[in-house]
């Protein structure tokens, strides 16, 4: 037998066998079932990354426009055209890119779904597609849906930094693709105009493509800017660049991002795109594109708006047995428990919840080794209310 089926046996029949269905190693995502425990719980859910705010009243009201505006049907597979032009327009405001919203952007359904189809649209069975540790969940299961090998190289601490050596060893003639995240979930790093210097240096004469996670790069704090991949000559014509309204707008479940690559990487994504959702939300995607021709403060100033959340959670928490660990972007602080406890992260995020009510997210999923340091992410994304509760309770831990 080849599928998995219900065979006939003895009269009766034998269900299927789960061990074959694809990804079932992986079980539930560390985000779901912590999510679901916060629920049970009544716990402060700190852990999964959502804001407690809305999106501007102003993009509010543009997509509900729009839902009257007889936008019920389809949206064009790459993106709405007026949402794509304004794509374009943000990235040369913002960056000084240009790029051709025609045949370099696409609207996918989340970042998530933009990274899914970078990965399959270029990994191939047997290919090395290098991972920097701790990473977000969603890469390793992607490169093996491809067929590929995931190749692990851990982010060097404290500060979450690339490290070159161990990067440049593990770059081999089977290297497809280096997948870089910044700014870095779940540590709040940031890859430098330098770090990407560096990588162009690396990869040059390879084939090796790059793609950039870079949903959080309107959160970046203390001055410093966000340095994206689509700015840096060498890796320009290599690259997928992969951004989010959801993260930077308040609005996570509307699941809007968008992918940016040279003409024949785009295409090559859209040939997956246009089989795993064809298009996205067409009100939605009216609605945005509308707020942006607006030229909205609201994305500009974002970033203090979440600097002011960091630095009020870690206020709060800097009386405790938590060391705090710089973050300089995201929503995410990590917090190191070792003068508390020596246990393992997960075994450490349940006991925090059962006796402190405080929901975390551990760093052991995000890896493949277990990490050195003794670290949780918490999302202060949070109102006052729910930092300040969060805050009580970890003091006690």
């Amino acid at each position: 037998m080849t599928r998995d089926t219900v065979t006939p046996s003895g009269g009766g029949s034998a269900g299927p066998d789960p061990s074959r269905f694809k990804l079932s190693h992986h079980g539930t995502t560390i985000f779901t079932v912590m999510s679901r425990l916060a629920a049970e719980k009544g716990a402060v859910n700190l852990g999964q990354g959502f804001p407690d705010f809305e999106p501007p009243p102003q993009l509010l009201e543009s997509v509900a426009r729009q839902l009257g505006a007889r936008h019920n049907q389809y949206a064009p597979m790459a993106g709405v055209p007026s949402l794509l032009e304004q794509i374009a327009m943000r990235l040369e405001a913002r960056y000084g890119v240009t790029v051709d919203p025609e045949t370099q952007v696409t609207v996918t359904a989340g970042a998530t779904e933009a990274i899914f189809c970078a990965i399959q649209a270029v990994v191939h069975a047997g290919d090395e597609v290098i991972l920097l540790d701790p990473c977000f969940d969603c890469y390793a299961p992607a490169v093996e849906l491809a067929g590929g090998r995931a190749v692990r190289v851990p982010l060097a601490l404290p500060g979450f930094g690339i490290d070159f050596a161990l990067l440049s060893g593990a770059v081999t003639s089977r290297t497809r693709l280096v997948v870089v995240n910044t700014p870095h979930n779940p540590s709040g790093a940031l890859v430098t105009g330098g770090d990407w210097s560096r990588l162009a240096t690396l990869l040059e004469g390879t084939g090796a493509y790059v793609l950039s996670d870079e949903v959080y790069d309107h959160l970046v704090y203390d001055g410093r800017r966000h340095a994206t991949v689509l700015g840096v000559p060498g890796l320009r014509e290599r690259a997928f660049a992969v951004f989010s309204f959801g993260k930077v707008c308040n609005a996570t479940g509307w699941k809007i991002g968008y992918c940016v690559a040279p003409a024949a990487l785009t295409e090559a994504v859209r040939n997956i795109h246009q089989y795993v959702t064809f298009s996205v939300s067409a009100p939605v995607q009216w609605g945005l594109a509308d707020f942006l021709a607006t030229r909205p403060p609201f994305l500009d100033d974002i970033a203090a708006f979440y600097q002011g959340r960091r630095d009020r959670f870690a206020a709060l928490v800097a009386d405790s047995r938590f060391t705090l660990v710089p973050s300089a972007g995201t929503y995410f602080q990590l917090l190191d428990y070792s003068r508390i406890s020596d246990r393992p992260d997960v075994e450490f995020c349940s006991d925090l919840i059962d006796r402190h009510g405080v929901v975390a997210i551990p760093l052991s999923p995000f890896c493949e080794s277990p990490p050195a340091a003794r670290l949780l992410r918490f999302c202060f994304a949070k109102s006052d209310e729910t930092l300040q509760a969060a805050a009580e309770r970890l003091r006690r831990a």
